[in-house]
């Protein structure tokens, strides 16, 4: 059964005293074996906003839900006609100081595991291949039909090839690519059906309401379980589908640490919860943890500039 997913979260009881100091998250991960667990937060310095931060999204937009998507055409149409628009900016997007600090951390042998609720795939650009997308990938396509997958870059020329007045702009772009756009740049935009089948096309990722697939979901509770301890970045753990690995992690006595700007609901299991920037945190991280020898340098240039060769 699918529920409406919790949109908002207030701090409630004693919230963790915050810190600006690493002391204690470098002790923790320069002890090797941990896993992140990575949220919007990481990837505003990329130029995609979060959700709930001081400028987040839900401050003025509610995502589409799944029960939405699938009950409606006018909402499908609206989907489409936003993340066309949307999905310029997420393509476009480059991965920062954060997600390149991960990936070297990964080479260094001391992050065992990467686990995203992204789907802007910007892990997977800076060089961590095997970061598992908890909710999957804007840039990929599903039909609800035949489940025939396909590129996002493809269905971009075919949108574009059906709308060739489209012109609409927006500067406010959300973290699921959905953009603002006026009701009027709405109403004329047409969508098209699975190449294969004619189905409805939903792009793979997993709506507000949605689950996520069991087997993913076990893979990382394998990873939580297997971890000397659990690094969240970026998070406030507002939905479930973050929350329950670190519940998981606490509740085998496997350290928390938390990285945000803010208090998170996940809180009370962690030990140490650090404000600051994710980009400066975690560049000082891994010099401190590395000696200074970790390589923040983007792995593959050539893989990233593929990212923004739709749009150049």
């Amino acid at each position: 059964m699918r529920t409406r997913p919790t949109l908002s979260w207030r701090p409630s009881g004693d919230p963790l005293p915050r810190t600006t100091s690493l002391d204690e998250v470098a002790a923790i991960v320069g002890g090797g074996g941990v896993v992140v667990l990575s949220g919007a937060g990481l990837s505003t310095e990329s130029g995609i906003p979060d959700y709930r931060g001081v400028t987040g999204s839900l401050r003025r937009h509610t995502p589409m839900t799944y029960q939405e998507f699938v009950g409606s055409e006018h909402a499908r149409r609206r989907y489409w006609a936003r993340s066309h628009l949307g999905w310029r900016t997420i393509a476009r997007a480059r991965p920062n100081a954060g997600h390149r600090a991960v990936t070297a951390l990964r080479a260094a042998g001391l992050v065992g595991g990467v686990i995203t609720q992204n789907v802007d795939g910007l892990h997977h650009a800076a060089g961590t291949t095997d970061a598992v997308e908890l909710h999957g990938s804007l840039d990929r396509v599903i039909c609800l039909a035949c489940r025939a997958p396909s590129p996002r870059a493809d269905l971009d020329r075919r949108l574009r090839a059906a709308n060739p007045h489209f012109s609409a702009t927006t500067d406010r772009v959300n973290p699921d690519g959905d953009a603002d756009l006026a009701d009027d740049d709405v109403r004329g935009f047409r969508i098209v059906p699975c190449r294969e089948c004619g189905g409805v096309l939903k792009p793979d990722v997993v709506f507000f309401g949605e689950n996520v697939e069991p087997s993913r979901v076990r893979h990382c509770y394998r990873l939580v379980d297997e971890a000397a301890a659990l690094l969240v970045l970026g998070s406030s753990l507002t939905v479930m589908s973050g929350l329950r690995f670190v519940r998981r992690a606490a509740e085998a006595g496997t350290p928390v640490a938390i990285v945000n700007a803010g208090p998170t609901r996940g809180d009370r299991y962690a030990r140490v919860r650090v404000d600051l920037p994710l980009g400066r945190a975690l560049t000082a991280l891994l010099a401190r943890v590395t000696g200074g020898q970790g390589d923040t340098a983007t792995p593959s240039e050539s893989a990233d500039s593929d990212r923004g060769a739709p749009f150049s």
